[in-house]
């Protein structure tokens, strides 16, 4: 397996396919780089290089006990991006993966990066406050702690179900698609993945987003169940300098994989122009 060693002794595994221009897919919470399969064997076919980690703690790489924090890994993939020499290259996050790789922009990317596009991201920042109002009450992410850290592998059979809008009238239920969340999920380390919650909710993303001058593409679902659409890509987009918004009417947290087709192809148009 490809792997690297980073300054703690972390090692992240990591997949590099293909030659072209190169493009960095950073996964969710508390999944793997195993959930872009739809997009990298889409891009692979379109001519470019696609690379996607394991987030430490996560999938593949080591299930060390400390640096479960956004500034932690932003710097692994400043690790990896160096020693793959990295140039040009766009950086593509889902959910906790938005945050990280627009986070690693802001810190680490100068000169590296050409783009960004974040999907479903965690971005701005997720927990109410005085300041944030309209974000997920601490209560709700103190469930999904304790969820996650005593009774992980039922919750994450549960969670499948919102994330993916499975509760929705109409909705056609894969119960391949579940397993494979819920596979994901169960490679990880508790500990990372309980400690990883307060990385994806509770760290403010504004200043990466407002330090970044270049473009960035948000997607977002409307009916997203998970990171709330108001909360997150209606906000995120009016902190961006060279940034532009897609929403989608219906579509849930989990659209990369429902909504393949749809996602891919306004990706592959935003990295095209």
């Amino acid at each position: 397996m490809s792997k690297i060693t980073v300054k703690d002794g972390t090692e992240i595994y990591y997949k590099d396919w293909g030659t072209g221009q190169p493009l960095v897919f950073h996964h969710g919470w508390p999944l793997s780089s195993d959930d872009w399969d739809g997009q990298m064997m889409f891009f692979l076919q379109h001519g470019y290089r696609v690379i996607a980690h394991d987030r430490r703690g996560h999938g593949r790489s080591s299930q060390v006990s400390e640096g479960h924090n956004m500034d932690t890994y932003a710097a692994d993939v400043a690790a990896l991006t160096e020693a793959l020499d990295l140039r040009n290259a766009i950086h593509i996050g889902h959910s906790t993966g938005g945050g990280e790789a627009i986070h690693y922009a802001a810190k680490h990317g100068k000169g590296r990066v050409a783009k960004v596009a974040l999907v479903s991201a965690v971005t701005p920042i997720m927990v109410q406050s005085a300041t944030n109002p309209e974000g997920v009450p601490i209560a709700i992410l103190d469930a999904i702690r304790e969820g996650t850290a005593f009774n992980r592998s039922q919750y994450y059979e549960d969670f499948t179900i919102p994330f993916y809008g499975y509760n929705r009238e109409g909705a056609k239920i894969s119960q391949g698609v579940r397993d494979n969340w819920w596979r994901q999920g169960m490679m990880g380390s508790v500990k990372a993945h309980t400690e990883g919650i307060a990385a994806f909710s509770e760290f403010d993303f504004t200043e990466s987003l407002k330090s970044v001058d270049i473009p960035v593409l948000v997607l977002h679902g409307e009916d997203d169940q998970i990171v709330p659409f108001p909360i997150s890509g209606a906000k995120s987009i009016k902190l961006l300098k060279h940034g532009k918004l897609i929403s989608y009417p219906g579509f849930p947290h989990g659209m990369p994989v429902t909504e393949a087709a749809t996602i891919n192809k306004d990706l592959l148009e935003f990295i095209k122009s």
